[in-house]
Formats: structure tokens, C-alpha cells, sequence
């Protein structure tokens, strides 16, 4: 279990896939401003190198580039529901 928590953190590097949306900017007549600040949660991800259960729900950051206009960052958004690992790895640890 300990080697499945410690893999697990790094899935919230996938969170740091929202920070695309700064670059890239997503028109703010596209709707879903509050899923967009689901990318702050993407740092969170960095702390998956110490706690790793927090590290895997870092990757809902990566749900911030579900509204962008570009599809190929849009279907990066789908990894963002990696983070319920991580809800679930914290509920089981």
C-alpha cells in the first residue's frame, strides 16, 4: 500500500496541465469561469511529493481546460479526474 501512495502523489503533476490555460487564453465569454480556477489546484499537485494522497487530488487542477476552444487541450481536461485516486487513497488510508 505504501508504494501505491507514494506513485499515486505524482499523478498531481497531471494538475499542472491547467497552467496551459494561461498561455493558450480561453475566451471569458465561454462559460465555465469557475471550473477554469480548478487550475490553482494544479500546484496543490506539488505536494504530492510529500503527501500523496493531496499530490493525486492536485490533478483536478487539470479539469480547468474542459471549455477550451482548442480540442486537443480539451481532451486533456479528462485527465483531471485522475484526483479522485486521491480522494479515495485518503479515504482508504
Amino acid at each position: 500500500m505504501t508504494l501505491i501512495l507514494q506513485w499515486a502523489g505524482l499523478l498531481g503533476l497531471f494538475g499542472l496541465l491547467g497552467l496551459i490555460g494561461l498561455k493558450h487564453k480561453i475566451p471569458s465569454e465561454t462559460p465555465g469561469g469557475g471550473v477554469r480556477l480548478l487550475g490553482l489546484l494544479g500546484f496543490i499537485g506539488l505536494a504530492g511529493f510529500w503527501i500523496a494522497p493531496l499530490g493525486a487530488c492536485g490533478a483536478f487542477g487539470a479539469l480547468s481546460l474542459w471549455n477550451h476552444p482548442k480540442p486537443r487541450y480539451a481532451r486533456l481536461a479528462h485527465l483531471g479526474f485522475l484526483g479522485l485516486v486521491g480522494v479515495l487513497l485518503w479515504l482508504v488510508r
